[in-house]
Order: C-alpha cells, then sequence, then structure tokens
C-alpha cells in the first residue's frame, strides 16, 4: 500500500468507527425518548400495514400531491439505498483501487442499475435544490417570507443534507468514470477488453472516462483513493451531523418515516382523519361511565409533552420541514400563527430537549434541574417551562415568537392552538403521515377539562349544549319549525311511525337545519327531493340533539360523551339503520365516531342519495336556470344560476373522500356550467367553520371565509354550492361582506347542490318525474 493509501485508509476508518459509535448512541437515545410517551396499540394487522409501507414508499403516494417533486425524490431516495453497495466498494478501493464488491462487482446488471440511478440521483437532488431555491421565502409573495412553505424550516439542515446527496452521486459518477479509464490503460482486473468495459460495464460512464484516456495507471490509482476516500467522508460526516443532532428531520425522516408509516392510526393506509382518537389511559379508551374510577393523576389529553403517545413523539422527529402542511392550513395563509409544521418541529425539539431530565436516574433529579450535573442548558430551559400551551407574548407580525421548544413561559402560544379549524389539510398533504389534527385536539382537551382554559366565546356554545342540546340555546320545540307549510307531512319517529324501519331513511335534520335560516332552506329542499322521488323518510324531531361534533373538537370530551351517548341511545330506540343527513360534521360524527360508543349505522350524505335517486331516474333534472325561474318556480328553498362552482366542506371531503356526487349532481343540470376553484378536493380551502371555530370570533389575521370567497367571485360563477350548513353560514357571511364593497355581486349566491337540483327537477309547477301536479311550497319561514 501507498503512504496514500495508508492515510486514506485510516483517516476513513477512524471516521467510520467514530460515526457508528454516535449513531448507535443516538438511535438508543432516540428510542428511549419515544418510549417516554404514553402506550397506543399500533400493532394490529402487519400485513395490512406492511402492504400501506409498501405502498407509500414505492408508490410515493403521499408524495404525488406535488408530481415533480415525487419523481425527483423517488428517483432520490431509491438512489440513497441502491447505492449504499458503492459506499462499501469504496473501503475496498482504499486498499486495491481496481477492487470491486465479489459476485456482483462486475455483473452488468448491477453496475447498469448502478450508474442509472448515480445519474438519477444527481438530477432528482438538483431538481429538488432548485424547487427549494424557487420557493425560498425571500421569493414569496407578501414582503415577509411566510407565504413559502420553506418559511421556517432549518436552511443549514436542508442545504447539508442537499449537498451531501450532491456530493455523493458527483463521487460516484467520477469513480465510475475513473473505473473505466484504469481499465482502458490496463490496470484493471476482471474485465476483458477496452470495448466490453465501455459497452457492457461502464453504459453511462464510459464517455466520462475517456476524458482521463492518456493518464498513467499509478495517476488513476491515486485518483480512485482520493474519491473514494472523500465519498467516504461525506457520507460518514453526514453519519456524525445527524448523531449530533437528533432533531434534524430532514435527515432522520429517511429512516423514521418507514416506522412512522408502518404504525400510522389506519393498517389500510388511509389518513389519520374523520374520527378523533379517543382519550386513552394508560392505552385504553376512557370509560367515562366509570369515571369516578379514575386516578387523579391520569392525564386527560396532553398538558406536558410526555403525556403525547409514542406515536405523537415519534410523529414529531419524523417531521421533515417540506411545509406541505403550512401550505395548505386556511390559518397560516389567512396571517394567524398557526403553522402545523411550526408546531410539530417545536414539540420535536421540546421533547428532545426535556428528555435527558426525564430519563435520569432518581438520584440526578432529586437534586433538582438547576443543581443537576451533566445537563444541557436547553434541558434546564424545558423542564422549567411553565407550560405546554400558554401566552408568550409574541408578535402577531412575528409568528415565530410564538413557538418556544425552550420557554421560559409556553413552549406554544395559546393563539396557536385555538387557532386551528381541524381542516385535516395538513394530516392530508404530509408525506410521512404525521397526524397533527389529533396532537392539537389532544392539547384542547387539557386545556379544557384541566385547566378549563378556552377562548371566553366557548363557554356560550357549552352551556347551551349543556342546557338545550344545540349550539344557539334554541327550545328543541322549534325543531320542527323548519317543515311548516310543506305540502307533504313529514313523518316523526314515536308520533307518525313507530320505528324508523318503517320508512326507507331516517333523516338527521341536525342543529343547523333545524334553527338557522339559510340552512332550513337546504332541509327542506332534500325534504321536497326525497318526497318527489318517492323516497319514504321521517325525522326525530325534538328527540335530535347535537351530535356533539364542536364540543368534541374544542376539547369538551365530556361534553361530546354525554350528547353522544344521548344521540346512540335514542337512534337505537327509533331502529335507526340507514341515516342520511346534509350537515358534513354530523356526517362525520354519526358514521364515524358512533361506532367508538356502539352507534352502528350505514349513513350518507344528501348528495350521495341524491345523486343515487338522480341515476336512478327517480329525479329527473329538465328545468333550464331561465326555464325554471320563467315558471315562478324559485321560491322557497329552490335556487339555481348558468353557472355555479362548488366548495368541498372539509368534514365531507378530505375526511370522508366525498368528492364525486356533489359534483356530479351539478353537472348534470341543464344549462348550468360548471366552474372548479383552484384549490379544490383534497386542496380544497377551508370555510373556517370547522374545530368550533363557527362559534368563536377571527380576530387574528384576515378572515378564512373571506380568502375563500375571493376564489370563489374570480370563477365568475353566480352560484356558489355547497354541502354543509356551516360552509353556508360562513360562505354566506364572507359573501355579504364583499358585496357591501361590489355592488355588481348582487345576484352571487350560496346555495347547497340540494337547492339547485330542487330548481332543476321541476318545470312549471309541474313535478319533473309525476305526471301529477303537485302544488309548490310555501317560502321558508324567517
Amino acid at each position: 500500500m501507498s503512504a496514500l493509501q495508508i492515510v486514506a485508509a485510516v483517516v476513513c476508518l477512524g471516521v467510520t468507527a467514530v460515526a457508528i459509535a454516535l449513531l448507535v448512541k443516538t438511535v438508543v437515545g432516540m428510542v428511549a425518548t419515544f418510549r417516554l410517551g404514553q402506550p397506543d396499540n399500533r400493532g394490529d394487522d402487519k400485513g395490512a400495514r406492511t402492504r400501506t409501507l409498501v405502498r407509500e414508499f414505492l408508490g410515493h403516494t403521499r408524495m404525488s400531491r406535488i408530481p415533480v417533486v415525487a419523481v425527483a425524490h423517488w428517483f432520490t431516495m431509491v438512489s440513497f439505498g441502491v447505492l449504499f453497495f458503492t459506499l462499501l466498494n469504496a473501503f475496498g478501493q482504499l486498499f486495491k483501487p481496481d477492487f470491486t464488491l465479489p459476485l456482483i462487482g462486475h455483473f452488468p446488471p448491477f453496475e447498469w442499475v448502478t450508474e442509472f440511478f448515480a445519474w438519477a440521483g444527481l438530477v432528482g437532488i438538483l431538481v429538488l435544490i432548485g424547487i427549494r431555491q424557487k420557493n425560498h421565502p425571500r421569493s414569496a409573495s407578501g414582503g415577509d417570507g411566510r407565504r413559502s412553505r420553506f418559511f421556517g424550516s432549518s436552511w443549514w439542515q436542508a442545504y447539508y443534507v442537499e449537498f451531501t446527496i450532491l456530493g455523493v452521486t458527483l463521487c460516484i459518477l467520477t469513480l465510475r468514470a475513473l473505473e473505466y479509464a484504469l481499465a482502458e490503460a490496463g490496470g484493471a482486473t476482471g474485465i476483458s477488453s477496452v470495448s466490453e468495459a465501455g459497452a457492457l460495464h461502464y453504459p453511462l460512464t464510459g464517455w466520462l472516462g475517456e476524458m482521463f484516456t492518456g493518464t498513467s495507471v499509478p495517476t488513476l490509482e491515486n485518483l480512485i483513493v482520493v474519491v473514494a476516500a472523500v465519498k467516504i467522508l461525506i457520507s460518514f460526516a453526514w453519519m456524525i451531523t445527524i448523531a449530533l443532532v437528533p432533531t434534524m428531520g430532514v435527515a432522520w425522516h429517511r429512516f423514521l418515516a418507514f416506522f412512522n408509516i408502518f404504525f400510522k392510526r389506519h393498517a389500510d393506509g388511509r389518513t389519520s382523519l374523520a374520527e378523533l382518537a379517543p382519550i386513552r389511559v394508560d392505552g385504553e379508551p376512557l370509560d367515562f361511565e366509570n369515571i369516578e374510577e379514575l386516578d387523579e393523576d391520569a392525564a386527560l389529553g396532553v398538558g406536558k409533552v410526555e403525556d403525547f403517545t409514542w406515536k405523537g413523539l415519534l410523529d414529531f422527529s419524523t417531521c421533515t420541514e417540506c411545509g406541505r402542511c403550512q401550505s395548505q392550513c386556511p390559518a397560516w395563509n389567512t396571517d394567524k400563527p398557526l403553522s402545523p409544521k411550526l408546531l410539530v418541529m417545536t414539540l420535536r425539539d421540546h421533547a428532545n430537549a426535556k428528555a435527558p431530565w426525564l430519563l435520569a436516574s432518581e438520584e440526578v433529579r432529586a437534586a433538582g434541574v438547576e443543581q443537576a450535573e451533566g445537563l444541557r442548558d436547553a434541558t434546564r430551559a424545558a423542564v422549567t417551562t411553565e407550560s405546554l400551551v400558554g401566552p408568550t407574548g409574541y408578535d402577531i407580525r412575528h409568528p415565530l415568537g410564538a413557538y418556544n421548544p425552550h420557554g421560559p413561559d409556553a413552549v406554544i402560544d395559546d393563539d396557536v392552538l385555538w387557532a386551528c379549524t381541524t381542516c385535516g389539510a395538513c394530516v392530508e398533504q404530509c408525506p410521512v403521515d404525521i397526524e397533527h389534527v389529533d396532537a392539537i385536539v389532544d392539547m384542547r382537551r387539557y386545556k379544557n377539562l384541566i385547566e378549563s382554559a378556552f377562548p371566553s366565546e366557548l363557554n356560550g356554545l357549552f352551556k347551551n349544549l349543556e342546557k338545550n342540546a344545540n349550539p344557539w340555546g334554541l327550545a328543541p320545540r322549534l325543531r320542527m319549525d323548519w317543515a311548516k307549510d310543506l305540502p307533504f307531512e313529514v313523518k316523526q319517529v314515536g308520533t307518525d311511525v313507530e320505528s324508523a324501519d318503517e320508512v326507507d331513511y331516517l333523516f338527521w335534520v341536525g342543529c343547523a337545519g333545524a334553527y338557522e335560516d339559510r340552512a332550513k332552506k337546504t332541509t327542506r329542499a332534500v325534504a321536497e327531493l326525497l318526497h318527489t322521488a318517492g323516497v319514504s323518510f321521517a325525522v326525530l324531531g325534538d328527540g335530535e340533539a347535537c351530535t356533539g361534533d364542536a364540543a368534541r373538537r374544542a376539547g369538551n370530551e365530556f361534553l361530546f360523551q354525554m350528547l353522544a351517548q344521548q344521540n346512540v341511545e335514542t337512534l337505537t330506540e327509533a331502529g335507526a339503520t340507514k341515516i342520511v343527513v346534509t350537515c358534513a360534521h354530523c356526517f362525520n360524527t354519526i358514521k364515524n365516531e358512533y361506532p367508538q360508543l356502539g352507534g352502528h349505522y350505514e349513513v350518507l350524505h344528501h348528495t350521495q342519495l341524491l345523486n343515487r335517486l338522480v341515476r336512478e331516474k327517480q329525479l329527473v333534472p329538465v328545468a333550464r336556470p331561465g326555464e325554471a325561474a320563467s315558471a315562478g318556480t324559485l321560491t322557497g328553498a329552490a335556487s339555481t344560476g348558468t353557472k355555479v362552482t362548488y366548495h368541498d366542506p372539509c368534514y365531507l371531503g378530505r375526511h370522508n373522500q366525498v368528492y364525486a356526487p356533489p359534483r356530479e349532481l351539478l353537472q348534470i343540470l341543464p344549462g348550468v356550467e360548471y366552474a372548479e376553484m383552484q384549490r379544490s378536493k383534497e386542496t380544497s380551502f377551508c370555510c373556517g367553520a370547522g374545530g368550533a371555530r363557527m362559534w368563536m370570533e377571527e380576530k387574528l389575521g384576515t378572515r378564512i371565509n373571506a380568502n375563500r370567497v375571493e376564489e370563489a367571485i374570480a370563477t365568475g360563477a353566480d352560484r356558489i354550492a355547497i354541502g354543509c350548513p356551516f360552509c353556508k353560514v360562513m360562505l354566506g357571511d364572507g359573501l355579504n361582506a364583499k358585496k357591501d364593497e361590489d355592488s355588481s355581486l348582487a345576484d352571487l349566491e350560496v346555495v347547497d347542490v340540494a337547492q339547485m337540483l330542487l330548481a332543476a327537477v321541476r318545470r312549471g309547477g309541474d313535478d319533473a318525474t309525476q305526471d301529477a301536479a303537485q302544488p309548490e311550497p310555501a317560502p321558508a319561514p324567517s
């Protein structure tokens, strides 16, 4: 061996030993940190979980929201694994420059794959570097950089990872070129001829090797040793770096993402949306019927970082800081301090800082955090932080100040926690299946149930729900006012029919559908359409209570359990099996959350049922907007226009994947042009009502509903169709504000899909599906 080889081997092997030792220590520490979290059984159906992991990994299904990034990342990711063999080969080249791996070293298919992924990895990382620069905060609109999805991400870490990959791929390609040149010069073993070297073994790098033509064998061998050493040092310097910085999510996600995807909430791969996870104590759902037996020290929700489950702590460490969640968040996009990415990053950094104290021995902890030896300043600060969520004194113009992993007052500001609409855009977008909404609601639960600290507006909501079982606090006897003056009887279970099994569907009206004037029109429209189609239905009348959606998402789990249990008992007594609802929140709660309390039903959103009835010709939309208007049918609940756009309710779309039925209904309406908003379906923008935000004042930033209405107006539509009464209220309020500014919007309306269908199935005074004339309904009560 030459002096160069000896020096290179000693340095590389020494750095490798240090890197492996540090990495093992860090991995052990990370596992210990995750185990600080609360129990959570995520080991069911390992076969389905494995299939989900393989599908998301190889198919990049979660990355596909941004196709160019998905393709570039796929090749970069796969090259990381495939090109590992080149690292092993580089160690051999330190000792013998013409070294190749036994058996596969000169196996052509292996060499072809290696060269292909070396080039693909190089191109992929260059594309990703370019995309990061294109979306850099300095280039973002608004001047403050927050419109960039990378705002708040750690830039040095991202640059370091990117240039590590760039350096490694360049070294691999350079080594392949030098190996070709060495073979051409007759200094390589295992290759019989120069032509064989180029055509068979170096198909994509032989042309690079030609650049070294005429270089002597000793020089080529020395170059191979140097480049191999550089490749090894780049690789293991990266390993040392991530070992010293366990919060480096942009690097650690390469390993942790596999576990985070495997242990996602749903084994079949569904996103962690729809139903909320119940409060758990010692890994088991809390039994509210025996709440008095609960240990007084048990945590209800999350008040300390160690109250999160181990999966929650794994979530935080897996975050790649890609900012996809941030770019879609309605709160962040309307200048509020909540960024799902910054929230997760802060909790990750806080958990990492606090873990050494939580893992310390009893002797160390007995001395107190200030006197304990061997603790970092960050650990002392994290331990002495007053609360996980609380006032931080941040400036709204500088949202990063609302996140303080090391305190001193609070880790997360109250404004961050309560800005969330639980729309699920963050969870839907996350490429590594982080469960942001669960974490936020768990922290709300603690604030509500333990500290009784929540926005003052929620006091009225909770009192109304407790007293009258509806958010408006109106009397239960008024729940049937929406049906007054309808030209047919609306049957009630217990009065007109003994059981819901005597009719086709139980029509769950919901609080908004019964009490809110705008939502009443939707209720009437659906009732009229079902009657026209010959579908029998009955309602519960004053037997209904609020489903508890707002209470649960505000963190008041006790109130939710009370309302939900009452409704499940009522539905069971009524014999309900098939339920149709007009409210997306009621739809989600009854369909996905009531099974947690033993209530299992077939639940349909009204757009699903109406779409089915149209397809089965039980409803036939025939009237064009002009014909319907000239016939005088646009009274009461019906409303239509010549051009319509559709707003996806979050709890119908993202949470439950119901996208097609409402669009199919709108697109089949005669004479109505359909226009899609840019943000639609999975990327639809929230109306601002979810997460109990319907009942809270929007004091920070700009209004979410105004943002969405502006987008709808830009389509040129004269009707904004919705499928949820909450959306109708929020978008209606936003539109009214715009009308005050622009008189040209006077004829624009927010209507339910059912209202437009109702206008189309009538022609003149005749029912479109029956020969006999039907009397027109009276206007809805106001």
